[in-house]
């Protein structure tokens, strides 16, 4: 139990560069699990498999994923 690291959700949106707004989307939407104690925790191994799980993935509107290939044929049109 030493090796487990647990994040705020204000250090995720710090290592994500992102704002802890997007991070509790995520949460509640599902995309990334996380657990209360006291406050909103993420595990490292969830976030961890949250960003192999979604890479290649574009996540900007989280309603509406899309890969990053298709992006590309969008913008090349």
């Amino acid at each position: 139990m030493s090796d487990t690291v647990v994040y705020t959700v204000k250090e995720v949106a710090k290592l994500l560069h992102s704002s802890p707004n997007y991070i509790y989307d995520l949460i509640n939407k599902g995309y990334l699990p996380a657990i209360k104690l006291g406050s909103v925790k993420v595990l490292k191994t969830s976030l961890e498999k949250f960003l192999i799980q979604y890479e290649g993935n574009d996540l900007s509107d989280i309603d509406n994923i899309k890969s990053l290939s298709n992006l590309k044929l969008q913008e090349e049109q």
